[in-house]
């Protein structure tokens, strides 16, 4: 690959993904309420179904935590924790192979249940199979840089992608240099999870931003809906000691000038 060529898919491109993944996963979320959600056929092949999911979506946390804490984290700080390159090196492929099975394992059930169950395939659009399979060459590419990784156990390769996300992240112009003599496997990796990122929010991936997790520190109540359209009817059918009828009925106001 020419220095151009590695400056413009290394050095521009990862800006390209970004943006489009931010913008447009929010520009969807304000214009598109409706689609963002992930279709659901539960109710089809759920054993397979329940299967792959939890591998999958186990699988893909703890890979993706993998990476946003290795390649994101500074250098110093491993450094300053003691934790040596060849160190990080060896557990990166022992967690990242195990998830990385998991994952593969679980995507490859729910792409078999997709494309083959004749049911599920009609209620498929192409964006779900077409996600999927990315996902499926994405997750074997990068199980097959764990045996390129295995020649490089000093971890110094490892570093080079560190200091590529880093400065991209930090805006520095020369970032794509820090990868550009590193081996094919790991460009076609990086290049085709930027390319998820750009596709992002055209596919059922958006629903990732919909994850439940402000419930952990939310206050426990519960919303219930009533049976009456009138409330003046529910008050009526309460007893008379009931606190919502010694308040007497709602009192409604105006602003002023009406």
């Amino acid at each position: 690959m020419s220095a151009y060529l590695n400056h413009l898919v290394f050095g521009w491109y990862p800006y390209l993904c970004l943006t489009v993944f931010l913008l447009g996963s929010l520009i969807r979320f304000d214009r598109e309420q409706y689609t963002w959600k992930t279709g659901s056929s539960q109710l089809l092949r759920r054993r397979q179904l329940r299967w792959g999911s939890n591998l999958f979506h186990v699988g893909i946390l703890v890979i993706f935590g993998g990476h946003f804490v290795g390649l994101l984290t500074p250098i110093w700080v491993f450094g300053a924790l003691g934790i040596s390159h060849s160190f990080k090196q060896g557990l990166a492929i022992t967690v990242g192979g195990i998830a990385g099975i998991a994952c593969f394992i679980g995507i490859a059930m729910l792409a078999h249940r997709r494309l083959f169950d004749p049911r599920i395939r009609v209620t498929s659009s192409f964006g779900d199979i077409a996600i999927l399979l990315l996902l499926w060459v994405q997750l074997t590419l990068g199980l097959s840089t764990i045996f390129v990784s295995l020649g490089h156990m000093d971890g110094h390769e490892m570093v080079k992608f560190m200091n590529w996300a880093q400065g991209i992240l930090t805006l520095q112009p020369d970032a794509s240099a820090y990868v550009a003599d590193v081996s094919p496997i790991f460009k076609a990796h990086l290049l085709l999870g930027m390319t998820i990122f750009l596709v992002f929010p055209f596919t059922r991936l958006v629903h990732i931003w919909s994850a439940p997790v402000w419930y952990l520190g939310r206050p426990g109540y519960q919303v219930v809906r009533t049976r009456f359209a009138d409330p003046g009817k529910r008050r009526a059918s309460l007893p008379a000691a009931h606190p919502a009828v010694q308040a007497g009925p709602a009192r409604t106001t105006r602003p002023q000038g009406e």
